[in-house]
């Protein structure tokens, strides 16, 4: 059996590990048109930063490839699937045969059109050479002018804090990090940001660049050493519907993670998942759903069948060592809690929690986690014990009991 897999980010990666639970000998060929060794995505900027050295941020052991019998195909980009007679193309004129193939190829900065923006040196922030590049040139004390304020500008601001920088983020948004956090959670994410010397100019956007300076809707200009554009990201998804398969913002999967045309899955950031929280289809660009993704993907490839369900949005993040770890849907009834320093927010719905807030006191978020993926009925639980300090007590004895493996009390 001949696996390719494009892609060798987490989806990739879990697709190796599903394949091999139940396929040891069969030929596994990763293509990617980065030539690193697979890493972790979140970690590029400590690695701006200097927390973690280039061994550190590899998402998998130097020796993954020659463990899993993997030919890696590295710096070597796919331009076309050819269903018909089951190849993919290489940008070399290559192409390798597939009996099963996985398209794992994430996603990709977007860059919308704005006023001179060509005209100027600007830098995104989403794989190892980007911020490689920002590493080349930064020099301390620089000004930095980063437009968009949801994680990917934000953590490279945080990144650049470490060469002094003086950084300021614009947003169109009236908020920082609105795709994660409501309005109270924001406004003290962001009082805490700015106590670390970071600007924020909210509800504008750039209108002109030019070579050092950005004049902005609302009339400020913005002078800058550096630019950096994280508005956001769009799903790669070209390759699926150039070759007939369908695409509706992301790739179309089934449960299994198939794609339309035969023999051939999907998985992560390139995808649209079923969102059990909100009972929606949207993108969920998540490294852990996108590695269970395609370990779903890989056990199905190898023959077996496995389906990938109860998938919710879920952020675990932080910002200058003040934590967040968000899930779930924000729709339904509130109950929120709120000191200087930390913020609970839990959503309740059709007598369930469908999602929750937590920043600065994170501690024990599993177990709300696991109450909104297992849709545990509120009658089941101690409700005000749930809110005040989530454990086990909380529940029955019989969902106790069911926790934790049958073991008796």
């Amino acid at each position: 059996m001949n696996y390719v897999i494009i892609g060798n980010s987490a989806a990739a990666v879990g697709t190796i590990a599903g394949i091999r639970e139940f396929d040891s000998t069969g030929n596994i060929t990763v293509i990617s048109d980065e030539k690193y060794h697979t890493y972790s995505r979140p970690l590029i900027s400590y690695w701006l930063e200097g927390k973690v050295t280039d061994k550190n941020i590899l998402y998998r052991d130097a020796d993954f490839y020659e463990k899993n019998n993997v030919t890696p195909v590295l710096g070597k980009k796919v331009t076309k699937i050819d269903t018909a007679n089951k190849t993919v193309v290489l940008d070399d004129g290559l192409s390798i045969q597939y009996d099963k193939l996985m398209v794992a190829t994430g996603s990709k900065p977007f860059v919308p059109p704005m006023n001179g923006l060509d005209k100027v040196k600007y830098h995104t922030f989403m794989s190892f050479d980007s911020v490689k590049a920002i590493r080349a040139e930064v020099k301390d004390g620089m000004k930095v002018l980063i437009i968009g304020a949801g994680l990917i500008g934000l953590k490279a601001a945080e990144a650049l804090s470490a060469y002094n920088a003086q950084t300021t983020v614009v947003d169109m948004a009236d908020r920082i990090l609105p795709s994660i956090l409501d309005v109270r959670a924001g406004m003290k994410m962001q009082k805490h940001i700015e106590s670390k010397g970071v600007k924020f100019i909210l509800g504008t956007s750039a209108e002109e660049f030019s070579e050092h300076s950005a004049k902005l809707k609302n009339g400020v200009t913005v002078d800058f050493d550096m630019l950096i554009i994280a508005v956001g990201v769009r799903p790669n998804t070209e390759l699926i519907s150039d070759a007939g398969g369908k695409v509706d913002r992301g790739i179309i999967t089934d449960m299994t993670q198939k794609t339309s045309l035969d023999d051939i899955y999907s998985a992560g950031d390139c995808t649209v998942s079923y969102d059990a929280s909100s009972d929606t289809n949207k993108i969920l660009a998540l490294l852990p759903n996108a590695y269970l993704q395609g370990e779903v993907a890989g056990r199905n490839m190898a023959g077996r069948e496995f389906r990938y369900v109860n998938a919710i949005p879920m952020n675990a993040i932080g910002f200058f060592g003040l934590h967040i770890i968000t899930a779930g849907s924000y729709e339904g009834e509130e109950y929120v809690e709120e000191t200087e320093n930390t913020y609970k927010k839990l959503v309740f719905r059709e007598n369930r929690l469908v999602g929750y807030i937590l920043m600065g006191d994170v501690k024990r978020a599993g177990i709300y986690t696991s109450m909104i993926k297992e849709c545990i009925d509120l009658g089941e639980v101690d409700v005000e014990l749930m809110k005040k300090a989530p454990q086990m007590m909380m529940f029955g004895k019989a969902r106790r009991l069911d926790k934790l493996g049958g073991i008796t009390e």
